[in-house]
């Protein structure tokens, strides 16, 4: 059963005891982010800070970072059988036999029954303000680390609509609360709906906006995937959760929003305004840099009668973001394989956090493979940010960073084995010279051998024979170890 709300989801935490309760009164700035990344390094519980100063509102914090939270707000227990789910579901192809139609058939009824639904008057405007009544410093906002240059919204879930098709764009992009009715708008260009917001300023008109704050689970998770530009996430997150996602149309723009937020944000981005935003302590562990960015300018604020406010503390891995982007990265790899059939597996190590370092395994057959691997991942969508690439042979299990990092410092030749390449970078990448745009490495830590201009014998890697590990196996218990 899909969880009805947010309140649904911690409830279900509370019954497995992975929901702490906190009564003391602790401020919403720095103090309530120091106790989540303490908890958060210590892989802890989801957090309820039921005393928030200055405020009404309780605040949860480090709902999904656990594998195991994962595993619930996504309802499977296990990430790869969901996997080849989501595979097949961004791969329905048209039919051109009989045979097609009938294995179609099933795929198509379950789309069918997951599509959003629009009901009206959701419980998240159960509470409505508009125009000169909005004030955003009513809600809890944490500032989280030490030269932020405010408070921001970290889970917000952002819908815009291209002007031009009326397509549904979903994401997720913090924003900075400036005042009590604006915000920042931190669009990367490389977003969604970023892209509506140059075809609204080609056509010289503001574009609005609706931000939902603490839908259920996988509906803030959607909001995070990397998915084709066609797709609705909306769509997605009903097909995650096995049921449609209930919309509501927002009360001063049109647009719809999840009925069972428990805060909704409605408004405009003007053309060609912008505000310096920043700095913002980020997942890469440094203060992403202050820059100008969009102005969202809010015209009502709404929300339900026992609203909690979820936020996410991101900073030096391990963080709750880990457990959502490691989700990602098992959930999208079959798309990956499908495309790259010779690709075993892969790996974004969160000290890579997510666009720094890919680890990728290959059953190489021919000389070059790695280097057509590494192109081919820097053509990938949102992979075309990854900075380090480091391809190793299929019996490499790249899941363990220590293996990696030890093939590559003996199986490398840095003269010949390295690929230097240039395109888009991360937004918050500091190192490169120019913003969003710099250097990539691909590192080939293959076997190699005289195919691949190597003609030294390859040694073999240390292995005890299976015949005195079976019988020290048995002699085990026995030696007091």
């Amino acid at each position: 059963m899909a969880y009805k709300d947010l309140q649904d989801f911690l409830h279900a935490l509370e019954k497995e005891g992975d929901l702490a309760h906190i009564k003391t009164e602790l401020d919403p700035y720095l103090e309530i982010a120091e106790v989540t990344d303490r908890v958060s390094k210590k892989t802890g519980p989801a957090l309820k800070f039921e005393s928030v100063k200055g405020s009404p509102f309780p605040v949860v914090t480090n709902v999904l970072g656990s594998y195991k939270r994962m595993h619930m707000a996504l309802e499977c227990e296990d990430l790869e059988a969901a996997s080849h789910e989501i595979a097949e579901f961004l791969e329905v192809e048209k039919p051109d036999s009989i045979v097609k139609k009938l294995k179609l058939l099933p795929k198509l009824d379950r789309v069918r029954k997951v599509f959003p639904k629009e009901v009206s008057g959701g419980v998240c405007q159960e509470v409505v303000m508009k125009g000169d009544e909005v004030d955003l410093t009513k809600i809890p906002v944490l500032t989280t680390w030490p030269q932020d240059a405010g408070p921001f919204i970290t889970l917000p879930v952002v819908t815009t609509k291209n002007p031009e098709t009326g397509m549904r764009n979903t994401g997720m992009y913090r924003m900075q609360v400036f005042d009590k009715r604006t915000t920042g708008m931190h669009w990367h260009r490389h977003k969604g709906s970023a892209y509506h917001y140059h075809l609204a300023e080609k056509r010289n008109k503001p574009l609005e906006v609706a931000v939902a704050i603490g839908p259920d689970p996988v509906v803030t998770y959607a909001a995070t995937a990397p998915l084709p530009d066609e797709l609705d996430e909306m769509l997605f997150a009903g097909f995650l959760r096995r049921a449609p996602v209930e919309m509501t149309k927002c009360l001063t723009v049109d647009l719809e929003v999840p009925a069972n937020s428990q805060f909704v944000l409605e408004g405009y981005v003007q053309p060609k305004e912008r505000r310096n935003e920043g700095p913002f302590g980020d997942h890469t562990g440094y203060y992403s840099l202050a820059d100008d960015y969009p102005v969202f300018h809010v015209t009502a604020l709404t929300h339900r009668r026992d609203a909690i406010y979820p936020a996410t503390l991101v900073g030096p891995p391990p963080m709750e973001d880990t457990y959502m982007g490691k989700a990602t990265e098992r959930l999208f790899l079959p798309l990956i394989k499908k495309q790259l059939p010779e690709v075993i597996d892969l790996s974004l190590p969160l000290e890579g956090v997510f666009h720094n370092m890919c680890f990728v395994s290959i059953d190489k057959r021919y000389p070059g493979q790695a280097q057509k691997i590494m192109y081919a991942i820097w053509g990938l969508g949102q992979m075309m940010f990854t900075k380090m690439i480091v391809v190793v042979d299929k019996n490499v299990d790249v899941q363990n960073t220590s293996e990696v990092l030890w093939r590559m410092g003996n199986n490398v030749d840095f003269k010949r084995d390295i690929v230097i390449a240039e395109g888009p970078l991360d937004a918050l990448d500091h190192a490169a010279p120019r913003a969003h745009f710099g250097g990539k490495i691909g590192i080939d830590a293959t076997r190699k051998g005289p195919e691949d201009g190597h003609h030294r014998p390859w040694p073999s890697a240390l292995r005890m024979s299976k015949d005195v590990k079976k019988r020290i196996d048995g002699l085990w218990s026995t030696l007091g170890l």
